[in-house]
């Protein structure tokens, strides 16, 4: 197997892989929309909402916000609680939910969430979870892509902005060698 990394940056990483099948190109690419685990807002909780829109819009807004999640002691109980207060006029960002835990945050602080007119006041608590892609879209880190030349894949992968798009392909391989790990274990049993 041979890799060749022809971008590296805050929002893309371009790689090629040569000496692979398209199987194991495919089982990549599912694994990094389906098994890599982030941190998405899963139910949110209003206190107060005068604005004209109803409770379930705002809180579908904010679930499809990426939030950053670091690697680390994180398990699939974790859950973290943002909080959000504001009164109009004014337009509502992203980057007003503040969390429990400052490691765990809005990944983007200028995602638009709703506009308050003159003395309209929102105040919720969102509580965010672990998830994959299997569980829902939100959850996915990033989008990525491949096409084959004469045996020879090129990745193109985007993050969403919970990781850096270099580290969804490491936690996505983790995930595949976890998953053969489990094969083999069964397979022994046989």
């Amino acid at each position: 197997m041979k890799i060749e990394v022809l971008e590296d940056n805050d929002k893309v990483f371009r790689f090629k892989i040569s000496g692979v099948d398209s199987t194991y190109a495919n089982a990549l690419r599912r694994t990094v929309m389906n098994n890599v685990k982030t941190f998405a807002v899963d139910k949110v909780t209003f206190y107060e909402n005068t604005s004209a829109m109803f409770d379930e819009y705002i809180a579908h807004r904010i679930g499809l916000i990426p939030i950053l999640t670091p690697k680390g002691s994180y398990n699939d109980d974790t859950e973290v609680l943002f909080t959000l207060e504001a009164i109009g006029p004014k337009t509502v960002y992203s980057g007003e939910l503040e969390s429990a835990d400052k490691s765990i945050k809005v990944a983007n602080p200028n995602i638009p969430i709703i506009k308050l007119y003159n003395d309209q006041k929102l105040r919720i608590d969102a509580k965010a979870v672990m998830g994959n892609g299997y569980k829902h879209v939100k959850f996915q880190p990033g989008f990525i892509t491949y096409t084959e030349s004469n045996g020879v894949f090129e990745f193109y992968v985007e993050t969403f902005g919970q990781m850096p798009p270099k580290e969804i392909i490491m936690r996505a391989l983790e995930e595949m060698k976890d998953e053969v790990s489990e094969v083999e274990k069964v397979a022994k049993k046989l």
